[in-house]
């Protein structure tokens, strides 16, 4: 009989790990990063083929694809919950992309342990396996211990004397008769000091408001019914409380009796902690990670409502970290990221709370503030102290910090309102010059909402096609003869009419949208190359702008190649214009885009030139053919001798280095008649036209005599 009991309460040495997932290259990959594990692998490609797995199998964890054709992930799990064989069985969601809040809490909901994103750190996931499966085995160690326990209870009095388990053999009257010397050793007293006292004495959970004949115990044994408590406390004799699973069950009838076994459960309740603490907590630095600080400021915010004290929230990020990330490794980084959570951690009070909750950014819960200004004094000095000169293997640099602050009640009242509220005070810091702090304001939300309708127009705009290129002429200044055009693109709101260019331009780029536009404008702009070809010969050039984003994609080459051939032009009438400061983002594929550009033939401008910061040092390096000299210079330089000057060298650099130098923005015959006596080569600006639609720009002459002036207008 022992050796049958023996033998069904045995776990498998090597648990069965279950990796669920639709795409074939996902099963092989997580195959080759975890075959070799202290565990049994096992692939399904489908929910349905997972639940065979699941029925035939003793499975200790489930890694479970989210998104998958047929039933899901949820689905997956919901059938797992619902049948007693795999309800408790471990199940980690993984998933490709971004879940909402509210997917990610369904998968809570189903019964998920934990929920990853691909991609993940492999150790961390191991790790996190490891944990979960020791916790499986752990548990159903525990199951097959309590099933054993149950058949035990037949045992004659010398094999329950010597269990390992508390026992205890409880009266009708709920009088404890018999404790074997485990029950004694874990409530820390002698078998003398329980037989003839209540059993629920040493119950704090479940209680019995009723006394023992209202009690779940004794109502199960009327019944002859067995009672479980798998989440009990019990009073220990030195004051404490144990963590018990309780299992009761009626001895024959004629005893009067029923016999309670008791499994210590403060392994496993510590288990639970620290997989609690794991959901937590970062794992790179130790702080809290998003999940744990909402937690932090949910009870801050539900304790202060009824005390009346001040709160703040900081929101910290770190700048020039990618950079440093970037150029040093990941290693370094995550070892700066640590050193930083250390300073931060060390500068705040005991029971603040710091979290990391992602990338490089910190939150930081500022409990019991007297004033704001204290929130200020504290972001201060959480600047001055990560802004410091920091050495990581052997290489010295430079960190900085820029700092939101969000104070309750003023900024937000909820978890969400005032962590929005301190992100957008922290983008504000940055956008005034970085390393400092901003307050959040209600000025700062409504430009943020600004911000959002706009953007939200602009997507409505691209897919409604409310985009035009309007075309500004460009003439020699000493013969007057047309050398192109610039193609300048212009929106035209349906409610709001006309939107300046330096207001959705720069959102564009920002939020890449003009990746949607720049394949139209370069059709657009090509179909219309070959209109003015046909009017205005084979010279004609058009140019058009390149935002920093466009110049970055590897097929911007390819991409105008496609739409010369289309339109049978040649290379050289397409000018391809570029801002310095996007020429200076990465040298390095500077040079190597430019010299594509250079084998395909189009010409090359740089726009704007002089405001930015590129050094003479690099332009010698750059393959050219245009400098065109910013509008604010050219309007300026009759007035002020240090402006004259500018446009006066960049004319005389681009003439040496055998550029052509174009003047934007002039207004003024005296502006023309300056230029042209110190040689520039080319002009554009409202003195001639401003930007034109298609259909005036065919009506401008190909040789301007200046006395004939205005060009046609804007329609």
């Amino acid at each position: 009989m022992a050796q049958a009991q023996s033998k069904t309460a045995a776990v498998p040495a090597r648990q069965i790990l279950l990796v669920v997932d639709d795409r074939m290259e996902n099963l092989e990959a997580m195959q080759a990063l975890l075959e070799d594990g202290e565990w049994q692998l096992r692939c399904a490609s489908s929910g349905e083929e997972a639940l065979r797995c699941l029925l035939e199998e003793d499975v200790g964890l489930v890694l479970l694809d989210v998104q998958m054709p047929g039933m899901d992930g949820f689905e997956v799990a919901r059938l797992m919950r619902g049948n007693p064989r795999t309800r408790l069985t471990p199940i980690i969601f993984v998933s490709a992309i971004a879940q909402t809040h509210d997917a990610v809490l369904r998968g809570y909901s189903t019964g998920a342990v934990d929920f990853v994103l691909k991609p993940f750190d492999p150790t961390v996931l191991r790790h996190k396996i490891q944990s979960l499966l020791e916790h499986e085995h752990n548990r159903c160690e525990l199951q097959a211990l309590s099933q054993q326990l149950e058949r035990a209870r037949a045992f004659n009095a010398s094999v329950l004397a010597n269990a390992a388990e508390g026992i205890l053999v409880v009266g009708e009257d709920g009088r404890i008769q018999f404790a074997n010397p485990a029950m004694a050793q874990m409530l820390d007293g002698e078998v003398a000091d329980l037989e003839g006292v209540e059993l629920l004495s040493f119950l704090k959970n479940p209680a019995s408001e009723g006394g023992w004949q209202q009690s779940e115990f004794y109502l199960h044994f009327k019944r002859e019914a067995t009672y479980r408590v798998h989440e009990a406390m019990m009073r220990t004799f030195k004051g404490g409380c144990l963590p018990v699973a309780l299992s009761c069950s009626p001895l024959p009838r004629q005893q009067r009796a029923m016999v309670v076994i008791a499994l210590d459960m403060s392994v496993v309740r510590n288990l639970h902690a620290q997989l609690e603490s794991q959901a937590v907590t970062d794992s790179l630095t130790g702080l809290l990670n998003r999940r744990g600080f909402h937690k932090a400021l949910e009870s801050a915010l539900a304790r202060i409502e009824r005390s009346g004290q001040r709160v703040a929230v900081l929101y910290l990020d770190l700048d020039g970290f990618k950079r440093i990330n970037d150029s040093l490794g990941h290693d370094v980084g995550d070892q700066l990221l640590r050193r930083v959570g250390e300073q931060l951690k060390a500068c705040l009070r005991p029971y603040d709370s710091l979290a990391r909750i992602g990338g490089d950014e910190f939150t930081a819960l500022l409990d019991n503030l007297g004033h704001p200004e204290d929130a200020a004094k504290v972001a201060e000095k959480l600047i001055e102290l990560v802004s410091v000169r920091h050495t990581l293997d052997g290489v010295d640099f430079t960190l900085g910090a820029s700092v939101g602050i969000a104070c309750f009640p003023e900024c937000g009242q909820s978890v969400e309102g005032l962590l929005r509220s301190a992100d957008m005070a922290m983008y504000e810091a940055k956008r005034a010059g970085r390393q400092q702090y901003r307050f959040f304001s209600p000025e700062m939300n409504g430009r943020a909402r600004s911000r959002l309708m706009l953007e939200e127009s602009l997507r409505h705009a691209i897919e409604n096609d409310d985009f035009v290129l309007v075309y500004q002429p460009q003439f020699q200044l000493e013969t007057g003869r047309l050398r192109g055009f610039e193609a300048l693109l212009r929106w035209q709101h349906r409610v709001a009419g006309t939107v300046a260019p330096n207001v959705f331009i720069p959102l564009l780029e920002e939020t890449r949208l003009i990746n949607r536009l720049g394949d139209w404008i370069f059709r657009e702009g090509a179909r219309q190359l070959a209109a003015f070809k046909q009017q205005f010969g084979e010279d004609m050039v058009l140019s058009l702008n390149v935002s920093p984003v466009q110049f970055g994609m590897p097929q911007l080459v390819t991409d105008l190649q496609r739409v010369l051939d289309a339109h049978g032009l040649k290379p050289s009438q397409l000018e391809v214009e570029v801002t310095e400061s996007a020429l200076m983002q990465d040298l390095e594929l500077t040079q190597a885009q430019l010299r594509h550009l250079r084998e395909l033939g189009v010409k090359i401008a740089i726009d704007d030139f002089g405001t930015g910061y590129s050094s003479l040092a690099y332009l010698r390096h750059f393959e050219l053919d245009t400098l065109k000299i910013d509008r604010l210079f050219v309007a300026n330089m009759l007035d002020s001798p240090r402006d004259a000057a500018v446009v006066s060298t960049i004319i005389d650099l681009g003439r040496h280095l055998g550029l052509e130098v174009i003047a934007e923005g002039v207004e003024t015959q005296a502006q023309r008649e300056w230029l042209t006596q110190h040689h520039c080569t080319i002009m554009q600006g409202f003195l001639v036209a401003p930007g034109v639609p298609a259909s005036s720009a065919m009506q401008v002459p190909a040789l301007l005599d200046w006395s004939q002036l205005p060009l046609p207008r804007e329609e």
